[in-house]
């Protein structure tokens, strides 16, 4: 599920991006905001994934906006002004809706993030699946070695150090 917020100040662009979002099963709707300040007090307290943001707004506008946030949101822009897209994708944009935009064009910019949030997760279940396997290998890893006239497996994780002498090895393992 990805959490977002639509920010824009007229009532009938919020609306409709709104009806958007709640069509949408992958997207929950965290809260929708009439203005960038509203939102910047959303975020301080709410964890949200994505912000579909207007550009041209009376207190800040978006772009100004989406500079001031800590850089960890999504963003898709949302806005009736073209000549702002290249500051936008500067801004690592996800995509850039000029409104008024149907369904079809909010679901190919919504399907590039929910796309980006699952390969995100994916990684890191892999990434942890794999530091999981290098503890548990370095765990069961043992080595064979001469010591003492004899030879024995040695967990590599209990090797404290190997003193070598010519063929003689003596060998200090934890607890001994």
């Amino acid at each position: 599920m990805v959490r977002c917020i639509a920010i824009d100040d007229e009532p009938m662009a919020l609306r409709q991006i709104k009806s958007y979002i709640e069509r949408t099963e992958q997207l929950e709707l965290v809260a929708v905001c009439r203005s960038a300040r509203e939102a910047q007090e959303v975020l301080k307290t709410t964890n949200v994934d994505l912000l579909y943001v207007d550009i041209n707004m009376p207190d800040m506008n978006g772009l100004d906006f989406v500079r001031s946030t800590d850089g960890m949101h999504y963003i898709v822009f949302t806005t009736a002004h073209p000549e702002f897209a290249i500051e936008g994708f500067k801004l690592n944009a996800i995509d850039y809706l000029l409104k008024p935009f149907s369904y079809d064009d909010f679901m190919k910019a919504t399907n590039k993030i929910i796309s980006l949030v699952d390969l995100v997760e994916r990684c890191h279940a892999a990434e942890s699946a794999i530091a999981q396997n290098e503890a548990e290998a370095s765990d069961k890893e043992v080595i064979s070695v001469k010591a003492d006239y004899k030879t024995q497996l040695v967990k590599v994780a209990d090797i404290v150090y190997l003193e070598s002498a010519g063929e003689y090895v003596r060998l200090h393992i934890e607890g001994s």
